[in-house]
């Protein structure tokens, strides 16, 4: 998912627009995380870019999507722009010394 949001519009307030924005992210990761997974991964890792244009846009984790988003609104912008791509991972575990 590679787009530019409104936040802006006649009708609706912008705070219903975020939450609409919000669900619809929501659904596009419930969406990837159910597609079939390549023989040799464990699970759907996400690479997340969100900023105010696509040029400025920072790097965050999966997890920080809602919070992010939230920062950008308050600094009143009428759009901003969210990448998210999925990539398929395997898990790193960690050896504890005894």
């Amino acid at each position: 998912m590679k787009k530019t949001f409104e936040i802006s519009h006649d009708k609706i307030k912008p705070a219903r627009m975020v939450e609409s924005i919000k669900h619809q992210v929501k659904k596009y990761l419930k969406r990837e995380r159910n597609k079939a997974l390549p023989e040799a991964a464990d699970y759907w890792d996400f690479d997340c870019k969100i900023g105010k244009t696509e040029q400025t846009a920072d790097m965050v984790h999966v997890s920080n999507i809602n919070k992010a988003m939230d920062n950008i609104v308050a600094t009143g912008v009428t759009s901003f722009y969210l990448e998210i791509l999925a990539k398929p991972a395997e898990r790193q575990f960690i050896e504890k010394e005894s």
